[in-house]
């Protein structure tokens, strides 16, 4: 048979094939034409639906990006085969730290929310060159001008998102686009965060978080990492009543000064004896309770630890299941706080910390080594370890824990009935592979705290409330 054209001419059949141009002309044949356009028509049994996961829009896609798509994209195009009317949208998750980062590195500006606004600024000439930025260094610019940039940026990298997409051949309804920032869905979110508030699902806390000091934010837990850093035991000498010393090693010897109690397993016989009693605090010189916990390991360093508020997340359920006090030394710049905390009063204790305040983690380690050392109540020399220290899985510096008023959202994490509930609703799914059902039930059982979404963000969805002037 011959190929004929729409004149009823015959086509020349080509020497050899030429994909020249196919994927534009396919990408717009399918818009024209409609052809992955959902059909709202549909009833509610026939339809299957895809929650696409929006990328984040803050920088190149990669190859990662295109094979998890790729197998959406698969499943969707056999569900249109087997007869059922797929709703298939895409989405940009354009607001938050990630896109906050890149404009910063883009634009080389730093957001300071006590500048005006200027009606007049525009986005640096040397944007995009990194060179240039390093050599003039950053401007600073008003919370508003810096969302705006936001929005310019998210905009532009959009357009290459979508056009890789549609390149690729994904068949997705482009009707359907949403973005994570845009007004509708700042409304939903808004809507949904005022019901979990008058359900008693939402509420505020002054509370340990998992804080970033890059970002100036506080991390939730589903967005931590381990990653394994160098590090050394440090073994400290604890002084009891009787004139025997307790030792500790710790790879933070600079929270002595957050001290508030020892503690060890409950079963360890080498400190049985001393739970209920008090030890002292090497140069600082605090009387600090021993307690027992099960989460103590009798096998790490040398069987009993330090509580501190806070050097890490066991910290935190320690200080909340044993009812400890507070005494915080680490502030949101990452720095030692400049005053120092309840129970160092003594004119040796004031001294002794005058020594810290203001320094970083890190120098201010070095300073304690070093009065440790004067007082020869570090024993030994340090050993050298590497251990897994938690990260904001897009931040680069370690995390820290610092108090501050959060909110949260009930999820399980703090009440067993809820995660009961939780895990049996999600018995009612059918899940594929089934062995994902086992880790979502794991990952419920795991959690130590409810859901944190505040965040001290510039551009991200406001949280629809407003606070009296502190006092």
């Amino acid at each position: 048979k011959l190929l004929m054209a729409s004149d009823s001419r015959p086509l020349a059949i080509p020497d050899r094939p030429n994909l020249d141009g196919l994927e534009a002309r396919w990408s717009e044949s399918w818009e024209v034409n409609g052809t992955y356009r959902f059909d709202r028509n549909q009833s509610r049994e026939s339809v299957f639906s895809i929650d696409t996961p929006p990328p984040t829009v803050s920088g190149s896609l990669h190859v990662g990006h295109v094979f998890s798509y790729t197998h959406t994209d698969t499943i969707a195009r056999y569900q249109r085969m087997a007869g059922r009317e797929v709703f298939y949208p895409m989405g940009w998750d354009d607001n938050g730290l990630p896109t906050e980062r890149r404009v910063q590195n883009y634009f080389g500006v730093r957001c300071d929310p006590s500048l005006p606004y200027d009606p007049d600024f525009q986005a640096p000439e040397d944007s995009g060159d990194p060179k240039a930025i390093k050599e003039r260094g950053d401007t600073h610019i008003s919370r508003r001008n810096f969302i705006d940039l936001c929005h310019l940026l998210t905009v532009e990298d959009e357009r290459a998102f979508e056009q890789l997409w549609r390149y690729l051949g994904l068949s997705v309804d482009w009707s359907l686009t949403y973005a994570t920032i845009d007004e509708r869905c700042q409304r939903l979110a808004q809507r949904a965060f005022l019901r979990n508030l008058a359900r008693g699902e939402a509420y505020q806390d002054e509370a340990p978080s998992l804080w970033d000091v890059t970002f100036r934010t506080a991390v939730a837990q589903a967005e931590l990492e381990d990653r394994d850093r160098p590090a050394a035991y440090h073994t400290l000498a604890f002084h009891t009543p009787d004139a025997d010393d307790l030792l500790i090693a710790t790879t933070r010897p600079e929270l002595v000064a957050a001290c508030v109690a020892l503690v060890a397993h409950p079963d360890d016989i080498r400190y049985q004896p001393l739970f209920g009693s008090t030890a002292t605090t090497p140069v600082f010189g605090i009387d600090v309770p021993i307690c027992s916990h099960r989460l103590a390991d009798p096998e790490k360093g040398t069987g009993i630890a330090m509580i501190c508020t806070f050097g890490d997340v066991t910290d935190v359920t320690w200080w909340r299941e044993l009812d400890l006090p507070v005494r915080a030394i680490i502030n949101r710049e990452g720095r030692i706080a400049t005053d120092p905390p309840p129970g160092l009063e003594s004119p040796a204790a004031t001294s002794a910390y005058s020594r810290l305040a203001g320094k970083t983690v890190h120098s201010a380690q070095v300073e304690m080594v070093a009065m440790l050392r004067d007082s020869t109540e570090l024993i030994g020399e340090p050993e050298a370890i590497t251990h897994p220290v938690k990260f904001f899985e897009k931040g680069d510096r370690p995390l820290e824990i610092v108090t501050s008023r959060q909110w949260y959202i009930r999820n399980g994490g703090r009440d067993r009935d809820l995660a009961e509930a939780l895990i049996s609703r999600g018995d009612e799914m059918n899940w594929h592979p089934a062995y994902m059902q086992t880790r979502y039930t794991n990952w419920i059982e795991g959690l130590n705290g409810d859901w944190l979404v505040s965040r001290q963000r510039f551009f991200g969805v406001p949280i629809p409330l407003w606070y009296p002037l502190d006092e």
